[in-house]
């Protein structure tokens, strides 16, 4: 399994659905790994970007269409990055 970090910003109708159902947040990351992601471990942050979420999953494809899939509704846009671990890394680079 391959490790992502993404970063969710939400809109005006996100923020809206938070304040009326923050339980939404579990629906959405029920419905992640329904598209083939697993939740690893997810934080709310104060600043550029709302929610910091580590996602792992089979491939870049699985996470492609989990981001799609929820930037499509229009209540978020998302930045998401591969993550390698370090001695992963280290040994991509001959060490």
């Amino acid at each position: 399994m391959a490790t992502f970090l993404m970063l969710s910003t939400l809109g005006p109708d996100g923020m809206a659905t938070l304040a009326e159902n923050p339980g939404r947040l579990k629906q959405v990351n029920d419905e992640v790994a329904a598209m083939g992601a697993k939740v690893v471990a997810q934080w709310a942050l104060l600043g550029q970007y709302d929610f910091a979420t580590i996602l792992e999953a089979p491939d870049e494809k699985t996470v492609t269409r989990v981001a799609v899939t929820l930037g499509a509704r229009g209540t978020l846009k998302t930045k998401t990055l591969t993550a390698i671990p370090i001695d992963d890394f280290i040994e991509a680079l001959g060490g």
